[in-house]
């Protein structure tokens, strides 16, 4: 059985161009600063776990309502169970996105090949020389280069870095744009501060000028096929 967290019921955001309902695992195995969901990521912040089955039965009440799931967390690979979990899902014949931070390919590459996935979006914490830094966590890079390549040769996806200004400058993007290069989407997220951090010393860190992220931008749309900022 997955450890789920949470489930927010209706959702037109959290699956592009579809409505979902958006689920939320337990477990994480990076410790990024700014992350918003510390009762996710946190071991001694774990809020209570919704029975597997309880989600199950709301799903089945959405089918024909909804068009698909979104799975995410904390890490939703943790899970070793969640390849079975998501064969549920699309049984009762949802679309299924899932949101990575891309460290277990093996598990990723076996859902592909099962076709358990219809979208998948893959957070890029930074170049890679910067990566366990940003992670807060030993990070085997090859692992990430190894499902960036996954996702955006099998799957339609979308890559996303959350830009703190202290981790991040404009011109990492020109490594990170070689890193997922020929993508089809990429979106750059402004970090926004709030009391509910895995690291309260992020509450007063900042995100890029208007002006940095435009040069962001620029240098990521010579890598990829769509670049947004969100």
């Amino acid at each position: 059985m997955v450890q789920i967290g949470g489930i927010q019921k209706f959702s037109t955001i959290d699956y592009p161009g579809h409505t979902a309902a958006a689920i939320f695992l337990i477990g994480c195995n990076m410790r990024c600063g700014y992350c918003h969901n510390p009762e996710l990521v946190l071991p001694e912040q774990y809020i209570g776990a919704i029975p597997e089955q309880e989600i199950l039965d709301f799903l089945k009440t959405r089918v024909g309502l909804l068009d698909g799931v979104a799975v995410s967390g904390g890490e939703p690979t943790m899970n070793e169970d969640l390849p079975e979990f998501l064969r549920k899902i699309k049984h009762m014949g949802f679309l299924v996105k899932l949101d990575t931070n891309g460290t277990h390919p093996k598990m990723l590459r076996d859902m592909l090949d099962e076709g358990l996935l219809d979208f998948v979006a893959m957070d890029i914490k930074g170049p890679i020389d910067k990566y366990t830094e940003i992670a807060a966590r030993p990070i085997d890079t090859d692992a990430i280069q190894e499902c960036i390549d996954l996702i955006r040769e099998r799957v339609d996806h979308e890559f996303r870095t959350t830009i703190v200004r202290s981790q991040l400058e404009p011109h990492d993007f020109e490594a990170i744009g070689a890193m997922v290069k020929g993508a089809k989407r990429f979106a750059l997220q402004h970090f926004v501060s709030s009391g509910n951090l895995v690291s309260g010393r992020f509450w007063d860190e900042q995100t890029f000028s208007d002006d940095e992220m435009k040069e962001a931008q620029t240098i990521m749309k010579k890598y990829v096929v769509e670049c947004v900022v969100h």
